[in-house]
């Protein structure tokens, strides 16, 4: 029997995977097994034990992988790396999958894709050839394609990037993201079901995600003092914010934003919404407020603004809707305002997404499965030379 791993660490990579899982899973036959294998954030109190909400969705886990994921130190991420090296090392030289396909760029997913080369194990690789150049997460992302036979980019750019790595076009393949297969099919509660999932009533609001920037030396007290002043700067704005991952100084925002929130009257903070309920709010904000790649990806297609503040995600191919500003609470607040302005609204309502057309999910597992049912894998690729 041929399988196919699908490994999820965090909420936000899990929201993006989850429309390629429901596609491979129709492909399940006597001869092809689909299994997910959960780890990270996701089997943490502190983060949201978010495997309830893939449990609540009513899917299928097939693995748990425990790890730590203490975040205060470059030791705690690298001893956290070292941890799943070693666990996912043991269980692919185990199970003998045919592929494993991993998302993005986070450190814990670089681990995993060492431990699949460890073990020559294919990895199928989904949102390659982006750029964000303010985040760790960039170098990390280049060395997951450098380790991956098939990749699967979200937009033109990012594909010719990956072919730039020296990656063989025919097993370059842009299908779009799967965000846009979300929207279209996960963000299906009403504006008052969704204020009401969060306690509130009917009122202006804006969704917000504040992660560290992890390219950046300096502690982030001071830019989460910035992003909550400029909060204070709108009283009659109901400001919803999730917390921040697990990278270097997330718990320590996370704390921030807990402390806040009792003296912040329109300041509403949640470990984790769950993809359903957070793009469904983003659907009837004001705009989102933050530097997640969400704001890049998502928002655009739903024709609203976002205020994309610092350097994180800096390099991403963006739509005019996205407004980028400095890290200080003036920036951040005068932004705010030129995003609620009938000039800017205007401006997102002629937004075309760049990452597809929301039929990803399906494009990507059609061609994994074709792949691995053809058994012609060789992983001595040869380097593609422009």
């Amino acid at each position: 029997m041929k399988k196919i791993a699908v490994v999820t660490a965090t909420r936000a990579e899990y929201g993006l995977l989850s429309p390629v899982i429901d596609a491979l899973r129709a492909y399940e036959s006597d001869d092809l097994r689909i299994e997910l294998i959960v780890t990270g954030t996701h089997l943490s109190e502190q983060y949201g034990m978010t495997i309830r909400e893939i449990e609540t969705a009513g899917t299928r886990i097939d693995r748990t992988v425990p790890v730590s994921v203490c975040s205060e130190s470059e030791e705690d991420i690298s001893a956290n790396q070292a941890e799943v090296l070693i666990k996912f090392t043991r269980l692919f030289a185990g199970s003998r999958y045919s592929a494993v396909i991993l998302l993005g760029d986070r450190y814990e997913t670089l681990a995993v894709a060492v431990a699949a080369g460890n073990t020559r194990t294919p990895v199928f690789h989904l949102c390659g050839g982006d750029t964000t150049e303010g985040a760790l997460d960039e170098w990390i992302r280049h060395s997951i394609t450098k380790i991956s036979y098939l990749h699967f980019v979200t937009n033109e750019d990012s594909r010719k990037r990956v072919i730039q790595l020296g990656e063989d076009p025919a097993r370059v393949f842009n299908y779009g993201s799967t965000s846009i297969d979300n929207i279209l099919h996960a963000a299906d509660m009403t504006r008052k079901e969704a204020l009401e999932s969060v306690g509130l009533p009917d009122c202006r609001y804006a969704v917000c995600t504040y992660h560290p920037v992890t390219m950046e030396k300096g502690g982030v007290d001071g830019q989460v003092a910035y992003f909550l002043e400029a909060i204070r700067r709108f009283p009659s704005i109901q400001f919803i914010v999730t917390k921040s991952n697990a990278d270097q100084g997330g718990a320590r925002i996370n704390a921030l934003l807990d402390e806040a929130e009792p003296e912040i009257d329109n300041l509403h903070v949640f470990t984790s919404l769950g993809i359903r309920r957070y793009l469904s709010l983003m659907k009837y904000a004001e705009f989102v407020l933050g530097n997640s790649s969400s704001g890049i990806i998502e928002t655009p297609a739903f024709k609203i603004p976002t205020v994309n503040i610092g350097d994180r995600q800096r390099g991403r191919l963006q739509t005019p809707s996205i407004i980028d500003c400095a890290p200080d609470a003036d920036s951040i607040a005068a932004a705010i305002r030129t995003a609620m302005s009938k000039e800017h609204r205007a401006i997102c309502r002629e937004v075309v997404s760049p990452y597809g057309d929301g039929n990803a999910a399906a494009r990507i597992a059609a061609k994994a499965v074709e792949i691995v049912r053809s058994g012609g894998i060789d992983l001595k690729k040869k380097f593609y030379d422009l």
